[in-house]
């Protein structure tokens, strides 16, 4: 299974362990016994010798493991029993973590105080002792919905920014507890305090927060009984979160915070659903020891501190908060106004008023605010103050509608969604729902761990957080098609988000495409990246066409009007916006005559950022091969030939004797040929191959203007991007030998990050040189190192649902090639995976023969679709339109056969190649 003799390290940090800094390791071994260990964490860095015994463990035995100079030294064990449960645990602490996994070594670590130690428990675990597990369930059968599998909280820390809180599939409502720190998605598993309970967020974007508006701040009381003993700025309010309160799943989220209340949150479509229960006294602190009665203030702000204006009052005899503000964007240009409505019901209403900066008052019932020299803005809002008349716990429901249109729409959305305040009844109907749209996934997981279940549930679900649906909410323009917004951004989607809500819910894709190509019919452009009504900067192609281009393919036609899709992607290729920094593609001139963009351009047509000349002409390139693909499929051959003409442009960058060394050595990686700059006078620049990758000034290519020649990555990564015609590539690489080496040597060096999206598809290149075996292995080498069920189980930025759908699609053997009819064969991660489209009502199935849970068996030796013979190693889009099911027959070592004949790979612009 392994590509090169290691042991492979994952860190896993669960609920259970969290306090006290307490660690799980697994450890699979997989190669030789002496290896270097890399421990990916934000805590610990560890790279030593793993010397391994042949001793067993005997029951109740212990492991010391002392910490020397971050250097840690262990013995492992040896013969493991089929079937055998392992408890670990630290005996101060409960609930121990049940496990039961032949292949894997389980290690708990305290780490505290700079020592370590490991404490293992094995037992026969009478019915008593699985009680004492928090998760006992490690293998699986049949599941027809993963709903009890998801864990919103994958990806809360470690900069995954995920979005844990409650919403419905591409809900707008999307509500949860925000933090101070590392804040993008609200609520991140840091340990930070909560500054407030906000309803609109985003989901694993890098960069600014976003969204957020209108936080609700709930006191349990104030001191002196008085109004103005609260405190009301954000910076200063924020309140502690109680250890192990935390809990998620699909449309729910709870939280205890230190001042002595438990939130519990769900929403509908445009409302979000608080219920507060509140114990105790008002504070906990016996020096101040204020009576219960609970105040709630709706603060006029955003999680990044953009407001420039606002308004909100209350309604004193029904506590009724309502309100507006006017917002910026995270990443892109405007800005935009959002509307709120808040209601509560539980207990009778004490007082109501205003306040500003850090007072306020019970006189006044409005406030407004404009843009003024405060930064961040000055704090201002309404209140309701309740008054508790029983003793012991008191529960509050809130209902907060919002909208983009007016405070009345937003009220409306409220009282038409949830008109009740059934926090049950709203709950159970969210759950309904999201059990309903993972249902077309259908998995036989027999003998498989828990852990990949949740893995791979847990990333479908991220896939179907954004974009949102803001239809009806659109207040730029009139329209009766559908309104997405929080694409955010395509650059990401393209690759994995998008091809895969196609093949799991082509419904909403479609309404997705209407969206797309409504938003070019009133801007003038399709966008690349859009938040919160507004235009988000360009990171590279105008990637919408790509999106169109492979939904055309997939037939998403449904009430689409493709005559004006072709136009809108026509354009992008034709006509130069006034600032491609935020739409279209800049540098046309150049590229229409030169055949690439220069490092110099010079460009009077547009402007934006003058940066990222390889990555946008590579990027160019695909793009218009994507407008060729449509163009022929429309019948619009004279386009045809053109597009496909300049989509070979991205060879215009490779220069062949271009070499590459490591960094700040005169070691030579070996390989020769390699995209760099080229200016107007077609003379070759220099930007070393490995600049911008791990290996050296990772963070230097970014979206500004001395973000160098190439986007989020190295010229190494952008030289193997030519998705439509890897035949090519794999000549100018001298051949599928050279082409796997060179590959491998980018996976295996560390020039590679998993966390960026154009990693993605370097996975699955191997087919194209007829080593499917290959594209299986490197699947396996990322899951579950760098994808796990754990809080930081995701490498990087989610990049709302990338990550979690690139997951997805590749447990599921079935990585597309995205703008094309192809999807990369690769066994599935379970015994068998069904889908059904819901639009032909059809069910394709991907069935694993010798299938094994520990993964030994992950490469297909033959395989028959429908009962005959098949050796292609892609599949296209029609079996999961048509239906059928796909056997693949596995084994433990790589078929020398199947999938590896020049007529078995996926097709390319130039010829197709096999492996010698």
């Amino acid at each position: 299974m392994a590509t090169s003799p290691e042991t492979i390290v994952r860190l896993l940090r669960t609920p259970c362990l969290s306090l006290l800094s307490k660690w799980l390791l697994r450890i699979q071994h997989t190669g030789s016994p002496q290896s270097c260990i890399h421990v990916v964490s934000t805590t610990i860095q560890v790279c030593s010798n793993l010397t391994l015994s042949d001793s067993a463990l005997a029951p109740g035995q212990s492991i010391s493991m002392p910490d020397v100079g971050h250097t840690l030294f262990f013995a492992t064990v040896g013969a493991f029993e089929p079937g055998s449960f392992y408890i670990s645990c630290d005996p101060q602490f409960s609930p121990c973590i049940c496990y039961r996994d032949p292949l894997s070594l389980f290690i708990s670590i305290i780490y505290s105080n700079y020592n370590m130690h490991a404490r293992w428990i094995r037992s026969g675990l009478t019915a008593a002792a699985l009680t004492q597990c928090s998760r006992c369930q490690s293998t699986g059968g049949s599941s027809s919905s993963g709903y009890e599998f998801v864990d919103p909280l994958i990806g809360t820390l470690n900069g995954g920014h995920v979005f844990a809180g409650a919403t419905l599939p591409f809900g707008m409502a999307k509500a949860v507890s925000d933090v101070t720190e590392d804040n993008q998605g609200g609520y991140a598993s840091n340990g930070s305090p909560v500054t407030g309970f906000s309803h609109m967020h985003d989901s694993g974007t890098g960069g600014a927060s976003s969204l957020a508006n209108f936080p609700l701040f709930p006191y349990p009381g104030c001191a002196d009984d008085a109004v103005n003993g609260c405190v009301f700025p954000k910076a200063t309010r924020s309140v502690g979160v109680v250890n192990g309160s935390i809990s998620a799943r699909p449309g729910y989220f709870t939280i205890g915070l230190q001042s002595g209340i438990r939130a519990e949150i769900t929403t509908a479509n445009r409302t979000a659903l608080y219920k507060f229960t509140f114990f105790g006294n008002a504070t906990g602190n016996s020096a101040v020891d204020a009576p219960l009665s609970p105040m709630f203030i709706v603060d006029l702000t955003d999680l990044p501190n953009t407001r420039s204006s606002g308004t909100a009052s209350v309604d004193p005899d029904t506590g009724r908060i309502t309100g507006s503000g006017t917002f910026n964007p995270s990443f892109g240009l405007g800005s935009y106004v959002a509307y709120f409505c808040a209601d509560f019901q539980g207990y009778a209403i004490r007082e109501t008023g205003v306040f500003v900066n850090n007072r306020a008052g019970s006189n006044v019932k409005k406030i407004t605010v404009a843009k003024d020299n405060n930064s961040p803005p000055l704090p201002a809002g309404a209140f309701t103050r309740f008054a508790i008349s029983d003793s012991g716990n008191a529960t509050i429901t809130a209902r907060v509608g919002v909208s983009f249109i007016s405070s009345d729409q937003a009220c409306g959305n409220a009282e038409n969604e949830i008109p009740e305040f059934d926090f049950d009844a709203t709950l159970a109907q969210a759950e309904e729902i999201w059990k309903s749209k993972l249902s077309v996934i259908d998995l036989d997981a027999t003998g498989v761990n828990d852990s990949y279940q949740t893995i791979f549930w847990s990333g479908v679900y991220r896939a179907m957080l954004s974009p949102q649906d803001y239809t009806g909410e659109n207040p730029l323009w009139a329209s009766d098609e559908p309104y997405y917004d929080s694409y955010y951004c395509i650059w990401d989607s393209f690759r994995s988000i998008h091809p895969f809500i196609t093949l799991v819910d082509p419904y909403s894709q479609t309404q997705m495409i209407r969206s797309l190509i409504d938003i070019y019919r009133h801007e003038g452009y399709l966008p690349d990246c859009r938040m919160s009504l507004c235009k988000g900067f360009t990171q590279g192609g105008s990637n919408a066409d790509i999106v169109l281009a492979d939904a055309y393919l997939k037939n998403i036609t449904q009430g689409v009007d493709w005559a004006i899709g072709y136009e809108a992607i026509v354009k992008d290729a034709e006509v130069e916006p006034p600032v491609w920094d935020v739409e279209g593609r800049g540098g046309l001139k150049s590229w229409k005559e030169l055949g690439y963009i220069p490092a110099d351009d010079f460009d009077t047509d547009g402007n934006g950022v003058f940066t990222r000349s390889i990555s946008r002409t590579v990027e160019y390139a695909y793009d218009d091969f994507c407008i060729a693909q449509l163009a022929k499929a429309m019948g619009k051959y004279h386009d045809y030939e053109k597009y496909l003409g300049r989509s070979e442009n991205w060879i215009n960058l490779y220069k062949p004797d271009q070499r590459s060394k490591l960094n700040g050595t005169d070691e030579d990686t070996g390989f020769l040929g390699f995209m760099q700059p080229k200016y107007l006078n077609g003379t070759f620049g220099f930007q070393d191959p490995i600049f911008c990758s791990p290996l050296q000034n990772f963070t230097s290519c970014y979206l500004n203007p001395h973000g160098h020649e190439t986007y989020e990555g190295s010229s190494w990564l952008y030289t193997f991007f030519a998705p439509h015609d890897m035949a090519k590539l794999i000549t100018m690489f001298g051949g599928p030998d050279s082409f796997i080496a060179r590959l491998d040597y980018l996976h295996e060096s560390g020039l590679l990050y998993i966390g960026d999206e154009q990693a993605f598809l370097p996975v699955y290149q191997y087919h194209y040189a007829g080593r499917p075996g290959k594209s299986a292995e490197r699947i396996h080498s990322y899951i579950p190192s760098q994808f796990n069920a754990t809080t930081a189980g995701i490498p990087g930025n989610d990049d709302s649902g990338a990550m979690g759908s690139f997951v997805a699609l590749s447990m599921m053997g079935i990585f597309p090639n995205p703008g094309q009819d192809v999807y990369f064969i690769t066994p599935p991660f379970f015994p068998s995976v069904s889908i059904t489209n819901r639009v032909t009502a059809k069910t394709a199935t991907i069935r694993n023969l010798n299938f094994d849970a520990g993964y030994r068996n992950i490469y297909v030796q033959s395989a028959t679709l429908n009962g005959r013979r098949y050796t292609n190693n892609y599949l296209t889009h029609s079996f999961f339109l048509e239906g059928g099911t796909l056997e693949l027959t596995l084994g433990p070592n790589e078929s020398t056969t199947w999938g590896r004949g020049k007529d078995d790979v996926p097709p390319s612009v130039s010829k197709n190649y096999a492996s010698t």
